[in-house]
């Protein structure tokens, strides 16, 4: 008798050491889209997008759209790195964190630190639940050339007003509680920013570090595991200054190719994990396997 079809079922939370540090990628949830072009590559003709793609053995004209906040245990403090979509999409499929918070082990009021690389929709979505913080005992720390650029309002593209809307209901309420920091500081012992600005005004990486062992959190330097990695030079269309994205692209990703680490990138395929190899005309991403688990 022919047995009922169940649809696709895919892990959703990964958990890894990385020195004395335990870290977990939660998947906030997926969206499948029409593209990649031109959402990635939208400089360059709809043909080239399609080529590069179906020779990475993906499709041309759809790609999946993949969400991944991060906890970071470093065994004094839980760090979470951004808060997904929270009940803004949460309807279309989205927003899962806070529900896949309990099977990971935590609460929300266990989180000590909440980290946001920047201020659009997918990543402070999450911030706040029911009208009340999402994370009520965390310290929440913010780029302060991201919140000043959001909170100030000036120069904002059409396609973004609806980002500042949603940065005054949501981010905005934090900012006399709130740590802002620059580039290269130190939000906990062994965690510190990196400059990445260009995909938004003031977009953050965070560089992580445990007896030895080192990490880059990309947040959304590079959202396409092979579009906008494999051709860095490519324009991204949810870029905000696209030029900008296109030198910080450069410079992240010869960084943790040539310095050899580990990366969690918001977008990258789940569990968001992976390594960036340098190729003779770019750049390629290698998944985790089990280096990370021994």
């Amino acid at each position: 008798m022919p047995s009922e079809m169940k649809g696709v079922l895919r892990p959703s939370i990964y958990r890894f050491r990385l020195g004395s540090y335990e870290i977990t990628t939660m998947l906030d949830g997926v969206s499948q889209r029409d593209g990649p072009h031109p959402m990635f590559g939208a400089d360059q003709p709809a043909e080239a997008v399609h080529r590069l793609a179906e020779a990475n053995r993906l499709p041309s004209t759809r790609f999946e759209h993949s969400f991944t906040p991060t906890i970071v245990n470093t065994g004094r403090e839980l760090v979470l790195f951004d808060t997904g979509n929270g009940p803004l999409r949460r309807g279309a499929g989205l927003g899962r964190l806070r529900s896949l918070l309990k099977d990971a082990g935590y609460a929300p009021a266990d989180i000590d630190v909440v980290v946001i690389t920047h201020c659009h929709p997918d990543h402070i979505g999450g911030l706040i639940e029911e009208g009340e913080p999402a994370y009520p005992n965390a310290r929440h720390v913010f780029g302060a050339a991201e919140f000043d650029f959001w909170r100030r309002g000036e120069h904002i593209s059409e396609r973004r007003r609806e980002t500042r809307d949603l940065f005054m209901q949501l981010a905005l309420p934090f900012a006399d509680r709130a740590t802002f920091i620059a580039p290269d500081q130190e939000v906990v012992p062994g965690i510190r920013s990196v400059e990445a600005f260009g995909h938004s005004a003031g977009h953050m990486a965070y560089h992580l570090e445990s007896d030895g062992q080192r990490l880059l959190l990309w947040g959304d330097v590079t959202n396409h595991y092979v579009v906008s990695l494999q051709r860095p030079e490519w324009h991204v269309g949810v870029d905000d200054d696209r030029d900008k994205a296109v030198a910080t692209r450069r410079r992240i990703l010869d960084m943790v190719a040539t310095e050899r680490l580990w990366v969690i990138g918001f977008h990258m395929p789940f569990p968001a994990v992976g390594v960036v190899e340098k190729t003779h005309d770019g750049y390629r991403w290698h998944p985790a396997s089990y280096q990370l688990n021994l």
